[in-house]
């Protein structure tokens, strides 16, 4: 993918130009490539199904595209056309016929995720036709919401997805609250150029960190984490054992780590943790697509001597934290002290293509898909 820059300022959108799908998740539909407007005269529309359970990396053979009659709604009931919708690591795990946290996808049904668009018929009556909402049900043009489950927004702004939605209450629940950030801790965030990443270590650094350190896959990157976000330090993990780079970048150890990629990037982090360092286990996206066990961290007996805090959680159960991130973080959005960066990609067809992409690191900052404008 290549990446074009055509916004500016606290939010950056980049608008990628994906690779060549397989031919039936790519194939066009009859009627148009996006969605119309007026959804009664559309009869027909498009979502995309889970076709096989991957065995390691997702494939395009992985999706496929279904025509299906434009979806109805009921009482209480909202009918959304979406117009921009999320792609997430965890939706990896939920390809996999296994018992989490969260239900696996059915295959031969949509997938569905994070999703913003606009209401255009509503027999629920207390959202009007034309507003805007928030909602669970991505990987479609078109979605039958209950009208409880969506929650309006002011306007059709994809920071709602990003820095001002789940993935930004990821990011501070998990330094605030999880990792128990207290101003003077030297913190470490891995895959930092990503959407939570990239907003852990903004927070960090706002709210009076000793030093912020990130990793990321690319030169690039770390000089984005550098010179746009205000990282104290970063380092390409490609490019040299992530522990020896880690130990150059904090001499004197680090207190807190913010871990969305687990594997060599805990073990190094649990090295470097000072005595009663605190780690927020977010994600372990190195291992998402492994084929066998990955191995666990050979020093995890550190954890004892050093009297270490790790803990996991999910962010859907701190959803009671929205009122409190939101008037904490949104003011600094609003004057660009915190900045985030979305990767766009055009079209419901190379939603996979995102998807995949996002999985190999291809993305800065929030990975999104455009379906209409």
């Amino acid at each position: 993918m290549v990446p074009v820059v055509v916004g500016e300022g606290t939010l950056e959108r980049v608008v990628e130009q994906p690779a060549d799908l397989h031919p039936h998740v790519a194939g066009e539909i009859g009627g148009g490539e996006h969605a119309d407007h007026a959804a009664p005269y559309r009869r027909r529309v498009r979502e995309i199904r889970l076709a096989a359970r991957p065995q390691g990396w997702p494939t395009a053979e992985t999706f496929e595209m279904a025509d299906v009659p434009m979806p109805e709604p009921g009482p209480g009931q909202l009918l959304v056309r979406n117009l921009v919708m999320s792609v997430d690591p965890y939706m990896r795990g939920r390809m996999n016929d296994v018992k989490s946290y969260t239900p696996p996808f059915a295959l031969g049904e949509p997938l569905d995720g994070a999703a913003i668009g606009e209401v255009v018929s509503s027999p629920a009556g207390n959202v009007p036709v034309g507003s805007f909402v928030v909602h669970g049900l991505g990987w479609r043009e078109y979605a039958v919401v209950d009208a409880g489950r969506a929650r309006v927004v002011d306007a059709a702004d994809s920071s709602y997805l990003g820095v001002l939605g789940m993935t930004g209450l990821t990011a501070y629940v998990g330094l605030v609250d999880i990792a128990q950030f207290r101003e003077g801790d030297t913190v470490f965030v891995s895959g930092a150029a990503g959407a939570v990443g990239s907003v852990a270590g903004q927070i960090a650094r706002l709210r009076g960190a000793k030093r912020v350190i990130g990793s990321a896959g690319s030169d690039e990157k770390v000089r984005h984490l550098i010179d746009d976000l205000g990282f104290d330090a970063a380092f390409n993990y490609r490019e040299a054992p992530v522990r020896k780079q880690l130990r150059a970048a904090a001499p004197d150890g680090i207190d807190v780590y913010f871990d969305n990629v687990g594997g060599e990037h805990l073990e190094a982090a649990i090295g470097s943790l000072t005595k009663y360092g605190r780690v927020a286990m977010c994600g372990a996206i190195a291992g998402y697509n492994e084929t066998s066990a990955p191995a666990g961290p050979r020093n995890l007996a550190l954890a004892i001597g050093k009297e270490l805090n790790l803990r996991g959680f999910i962010v859907s159960n701190h959803n009671r934290r929205m009122p409190d991130f939101l008037a904490d973080v949104g003011p600094w959005v609003r004057d660009g002290r915190l900045r985030a960066r979305e990767t766009i990609v055009d079209g419901l067809e190379n939603a996979p293509a995102a998807f995949i992409g996002l999985l190999k690191g291809e993305n800065t900052g929030k990975m999104l898909v455009r379906l209409a404008s």
